[in-house]
């Protein structure tokens, strides 16, 4: 009898596990089709990180609630993502001024390329932890704190990024759901850093 009640435990545990995976990959397509807008990406990120927190902690929530996070997010999640696509345009520029072989353009392309990718990972932190009212100045300045102080968090992060590239390389599809997965990476990169 008690092997029994523990073999169910298991089970419902796996399951549970399982049905966070398989809600991580239907948060990542609604990412993605929230991001279609190009400059919306950090809101799509916010409502997708705020609905995996309401699932993990055994709240209701669906597509309604994400797309009313969306909203909610966009009002300044916009101007975030206006201002990472100039980040990515700045960089863009640093590596053509490398491969153009301009005297220092190696090294600074390198600099632009690493500080893209702490931008990212900023940006990543900032949504994950976003709720209606916080302001994205605000949540970018911690987020940038904290991707710097907690540089474990930091790398956690940059191996998801490095999955949705694979992904993208194998079958781009893919992909798609897995933005769900960094998503719930930041998230949960976050939560460590907070009962730290």
């Amino acid at each position: 009898m008690a092997g029994t009640r523990v073999k169910a435990r298991g089970e419902s545990v796996i399951a549970e596990r399982f049905a966070v995976f398989a809600e991580c990959l239907l948060t990542g397509v609604w990412i993605a089709v929230a991001s279609l807008g190009v400059v919306t990406y950090p809101a799509a990120f916010a409502a997708g990180a705020r609905h995996l927190r309401r699932r993990t902690a055994h709240e209701g929530g669906g597509w309604r609630e994400f797309a009313a996070d969306f909203r909610t997010a966009l009002r300044g999640g916009w101007l975030a993502g206006l201002a990472g696509w100039a980040a990515v345009a700045a960089v863009w520029v640093d590596v053509q001024a490398a491969r153009a072989g301009i005297p220092g353009g190696p090294l600074v392309g390198a600099v632009g390329v690493v500080a893209l990718i702490g931008l990212v990972v900023a940006g990543l932190r900032a949504a994950a932890v976003w709720t209606p009212g916080a302001r994205w100045r605000t949540l970018l300045a911690g987020a940038g704190r904290r991707t710097v102080l907690d540089p474990a968090g930091s790398f956690l992060i940059v191996g998801g990024l490095a999955v949705v590239a694979a992904s993208a390389w194998f079958a781009a599809p893919l992909a798609v759901a897995v933005l769900g997965a960094v998503a719930a990476a930041a998230v949960a990169v976050e939560e460590r850093y907070r009962h730290r």
